[in-house]
């Protein structure tokens, strides 16, 4: 894989994929930590305040969407610090 796409005329923005690949891993990698640690989070914390199944559920689902924030926010940086596009 090329860290370019195919050139096109003067102007026109090409992907430099090695960027694309290289944020994209660093967020699989770091999304298996951050909803891990979300589902197990919620489940402990659940079972210390006897929360039930139900709780546990609601917690889980809360640090899901704030896990989701964290990889929101992780990517955009990653594209400031490694921009996916170029201009010829």
């Amino acid at each position: 894989m090329d860290q370019t796409s195919q050139a096109g005329p003067t102007g026109e923005r090409r992907i430099l994929w090695q960027n694309v690949t290289t944020v994209l891993s660093a967020a699989v990698l770091i999304a298996a930590e951050v909803f891990g640690a979300a589902f197990a989070g919620g489940w402990a914390i659940a079972s210390l305040f006897n929360l039930g199944v139900y709780g546990a559920y609601a917690l889980q689902a809360v640090f899901f969407f704030l896990g989701l924030m964290v990889m929101v926010q992780f990517v955009r940086s990653g594209m400031q610090v490694e921009p996916f596009t170029t201009r010829n």
